[in-house]
Protein backbone atom coordinates (compact mmCIF):
# COMPACT_ATOMS: atom_id res chain seq x y z
CA UNK A 1 0.00 0.00 0.00
CA UNK A 2 1.61 3.72 -0.48
CA UNK A 3 0.35 6.21 1.16
CA UNK A 4 0.77 9.77 2.35
CA UNK A 5 3.55 10.52 4.33
CA UNK A 6 1.64 12.48 7.22
CA UNK A 7 0.77 10.88 11.07
CA UNK A 8 -2.58 10.48 9.62
CA UNK A 9 -1.50 7.95 7.19
CA UNK A 10 0.46 5.81 9.85
CA UNK A 11 -2.71 5.42 11.88
CA UNK A 12 -4.67 4.44 8.77
CA UNK A 13 -1.63 1.31 8.12
CA UNK A 14 -1.92 0.61 11.71
CA UNK A 15 -5.98 -0.02 11.24
CA UNK A 16 -5.10 -1.58 7.76
CA UNK A 17 -2.80 -4.32 9.22
CA UNK A 18 -4.99 -5.07 11.99
CA UNK A 19 -8.02 -4.92 9.69
CA UNK A 20 -6.25 -7.90 7.69
CA UNK A 21 -4.70 -10.17 10.29
CA UNK A 22 -8.12 -10.81 11.38
CA UNK A 23 -9.06 -11.54 7.71
CA UNK A 24 -6.22 -13.91 7.94
CA UNK A 25 -7.63 -15.37 11.63
CA UNK A 26 -4.95 -13.86 12.97
CA UNK A 27 -4.75 -11.02 16.05
CA UNK A 28 -1.44 -9.53 17.01
CA UNK A 29 -0.93 -6.72 19.44
CA UNK A 30 2.66 -6.51 18.71
CA UNK A 31 1.77 -6.16 14.90
CA UNK A 32 -0.61 -3.47 15.56
CA UNK A 33 2.94 -1.36 17.25
CA UNK A 34 5.72 -2.38 15.22
CA UNK A 35 3.04 -0.91 12.16
CA UNK A 36 2.63 1.96 14.07
CA UNK A 37 6.12 2.80 15.08
CA UNK A 38 7.70 1.71 11.74
CA UNK A 39 4.77 3.92 10.08
CA UNK A 40 5.77 6.60 12.47
CA UNK A 41 9.04 6.93 12.12
CA UNK A 42 8.63 6.99 8.07
CA UNK A 43 6.67 9.77 8.47
CA UNK A 44 8.89 11.62 11.47
CA UNK A 45 12.35 11.33 9.53
CA UNK A 46 11.80 9.53 6.25
CA UNK A 47 9.54 12.18 5.13
CA UNK A 48 10.53 13.53 1.87
CA UNK A 49 7.67 16.56 0.90
CA UNK A 50 5.34 14.98 -1.94
CA UNK A 51 6.36 11.43 -1.49
CA UNK A 52 4.61 8.67 -0.34
CA UNK A 53 6.01 5.62 1.74
CA UNK A 54 5.03 1.77 1.42
CA UNK A 55 3.57 -0.47 3.84
CA UNK A 56 3.70 -4.17 2.73
CA UNK A 57 2.76 -7.18 5.21
CA UNK A 58 2.84 -10.66 4.29
CA UNK A 59 2.86 -14.34 6.85
CA UNK A 60 4.54 -17.14 5.78
CA UNK A 61 3.97 -20.23 7.75
CA UNK A 62 3.72 -18.63 11.48
CA UNK A 63 5.73 -15.19 10.54
CA UNK A 64 4.23 -12.24 9.79
CA UNK A 65 6.45 -9.80 7.69
CA UNK A 66 5.94 -5.88 7.66
CA UNK A 67 8.17 -3.26 5.69
CA UNK A 68 7.59 -0.12 5.65
CA UNK A 69 9.70 1.93 2.64
CA UNK A 70 10.13 5.40 2.60
CA UNK A 71 12.45 7.82 0.56
CA UNK A 72 15.36 9.30 3.06
CA UNK A 73 17.57 6.47 2.13
CA UNK A 74 20.61 8.49 3.38
CA UNK A 75 18.88 8.27 6.95
CA UNK A 76 19.20 5.25 8.63
CA UNK A 77 17.14 4.01 11.92
CA UNK A 78 19.65 4.36 14.73
CA UNK A 79 18.87 3.02 18.44
CA UNK A 80 19.51 5.18 20.70
CA UNK A 81 18.78 5.56 24.50
CA UNK A 82 16.74 8.37 25.05
CA UNK A 83 17.62 10.22 28.31
CA UNK A 84 15.28 10.12 31.04
CA UNK A 85 12.70 13.24 30.74
CA UNK A 86 12.52 12.81 26.65
CA UNK A 87 9.60 12.23 24.84
CA UNK A 88 10.64 10.37 22.16
CA UNK A 89 13.31 8.03 20.65
CA UNK A 90 11.94 4.74 21.96
CA UNK A 91 10.60 3.25 19.22
CA UNK A 92 12.88 1.06 17.59
CA UNK A 93 13.45 -0.34 21.28
CA UNK A 94 10.12 -0.74 21.14
CA UNK A 95 10.19 -3.02 18.23
CA UNK A 96 13.28 -4.64 19.35
CA UNK A 97 11.37 -5.72 22.34
CA UNK A 98 8.62 -7.18 20.17
CA UNK A 99 9.67 -8.48 16.96
CA UNK A 100 11.92 -11.75 16.82
CA UNK A 101 14.06 -9.94 13.93
CA UNK A 102 14.25 -6.47 12.52
CA UNK A 103 16.50 -4.44 10.43
CA UNK A 104 16.79 -2.14 7.40
CA UNK A 105 17.76 -2.72 3.99
CA UNK A 106 18.88 -0.24 1.83
CA UNK A 107 17.48 -0.05 -2.10
CA UNK A 108 17.84 1.91 -5.05
CA UNK A 109 18.81 5.37 -3.82
CA UNK A 110 16.81 7.13 -2.19
CA UNK A 111 14.88 4.21 -0.61
CA UNK A 112 15.08 2.38 2.36
CA UNK A 113 12.98 -0.47 3.73
CA UNK A 114 12.51 -1.30 7.75
CA UNK A 115 11.36 -4.39 8.26
CA UNK A 116 10.11 -6.20 11.25
CA UNK A 117 9.43 -9.99 11.56
CA UNK A 118 7.04 -11.11 14.14
CA UNK A 119 6.01 -15.00 14.94
CA UNK A 120 2.38 -15.33 14.93
CA UNK A 121 -0.08 -18.10 17.07
CA UNK A 122 -2.02 -20.15 14.24
CA UNK A 123 -5.69 -18.92 14.27
CA UNK A 124 -8.19 -21.00 16.38
CA UNK A 125 -10.69 -23.52 14.53
CA UNK A 126 -13.59 -22.32 14.21
CA UNK A 127 -16.08 -24.13 16.05
CA UNK A 128 -19.10 -25.27 14.58
CA UNK A 129 -22.59 -26.28 16.23
CA UNK A 130 -24.21 -28.96 14.29
CA UNK A 131 -27.35 -28.24 15.45
CA UNK A 132 -28.30 -31.54 16.69
CA UNK A 133 -28.51 -30.73 20.73
CA UNK A 134 -30.57 -32.84 22.33
CA UNK A 135 -30.54 -30.93 26.02
CA UNK A 136 -27.78 -27.72 27.77
CA UNK A 137 -24.28 -27.68 26.41
CA UNK A 138 -22.01 -29.43 29.34
CA UNK A 139 -19.05 -27.45 29.73
CA UNK A 140 -16.54 -30.12 30.79
CA UNK A 141 -16.97 -33.14 28.60
CA UNK A 142 -14.41 -35.30 30.36
CA UNK A 143 -15.90 -34.98 33.83
CA UNK A 144 -18.83 -37.26 34.74
CA UNK A 145 -21.26 -35.19 36.93
CA UNK A 146 -22.56 -37.99 40.06
CA UNK A 147 -26.05 -38.36 40.31
CA UNK A 148 -28.06 -36.57 42.65
CA UNK A 149 -28.72 -38.23 46.12
CA UNK A 150 -31.97 -39.93 46.37
CA UNK A 151 -33.67 -38.02 49.23
CA UNK A 152 -35.05 -40.32 52.36
CA UNK A 153 -38.33 -42.13 52.08
CA UNK A 154 -40.63 -40.76 55.06
CA UNK A 155 -40.53 -42.29 57.96
CA UNK A 156 -37.09 -42.83 58.18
Amino acid sequence: MLLSATPRSARLARLLTDAHLRDWGHDSEAARHVVAELTANAVTHGRVPGRNFRLAFYVVGHTLRIEVTDTRGDRLPQRRPPGPDAESGRGLLLVEALADRWGVSEDRSPRKTVWAELRLTPPEPEIRNSGASSGPPNKNLGERTPPSPTPPAHGQ
